[in-house]
């Protein structure tokens, strides 16, 4: 169910706004949907896994709340982390 290293990493890199960059918005955000994503596959074969369910409705709350605050601050950062992400519209 967890995030292989190197896939964590890989998207980090694809994602950091410098090289130090593990923490920022994007990143966050990109691991969730990536996390999102694994559990959304996993859930289509395990249709009565409600932990996981649950698990899922969390992560997509977070990224929610983490996509609100980069509205909030940054307007242009969000447009293009969506588009990049293909998340909305």
């Amino acid at each position: 169910m967890t995030m292989v290293k190197e896939a964590k990493t890989q998207v980090i890199d694809e994602f950091k706004l410098h090289d130090t960059d593990s923490g920022s918005p994007e990143v966050q955000v990109a691991l969730l949907t990536k996390r999102i994503s694994e559990i959304s596959d996993h859930l289509k074969t395990h249709k009565k896994d409600y932990s996981s369910r649950r698990g899922l409705l969390k992560l997509v709350g977070r990224r929610s709340a983490l996509l609100k605050y980069l509205v909030r601050n940054d307007k242009e950062r969000y447009q293009k982390l969506i588009e990049r992400l293909g998340l909305r519209k």
